[in-house]
């Protein structure tokens, strides 16, 4: 059985930081690759970054350069450090991980996710 588990979430001002895990189990980590994703009220959910087994990412536009994704392989965690948190950041972030050995970002590709962690940014 699959798990991912976010932790790290919560409440922070606007141009602080967070760095958020996603502790995975249940499958073989080091082969999938591990995407976040974010979900604000009344908005679909949308790509963030994800990593390749490799250790390649890739990111959204609105977060390069503030945000920065990593994984440990040893430890089948991938975390998602974020730096000058803004408002528009605030959503539900969750963890996701694809099979498969591109980087993808429609969340309709990935095959298991996490139930999420809030961040919120005030102002």
């Amino acid at each position: 059985q699959v798990q991912l588990v976010e932790s790290g979430g919560g409440l922070v001002q606007a141009g602080g930081s967070l760095r958020l895990s996603c502790a995975a189990s249940g499958l073989s980590f080091s082969n999938y690759v591990m995407g976040w994703f974010r979900q604000a009220p009344g908005k679909e959910r949308e790509f963030v970054t994800a990593i390749s087994f490799s250790g390649s990412s890739t990111g959204a536009d609105s977060v390069k350069g503030r945000f920065a994704i990593a994984r440990d392989n040893a430890k089948n965690t991938v975390y998602l450090q974020m730096n000058s948190l803004e408002p528009g950041d605030t959503a539900v972030y969750y963890c996701a991980a694809d099979r498969r050995i591109w980087i993808r970002r429609d969340p309709e590709e990935y095959d298991f996710w996490g139930q999420g962690t809030q961040v919120t940014v005030s102002s």
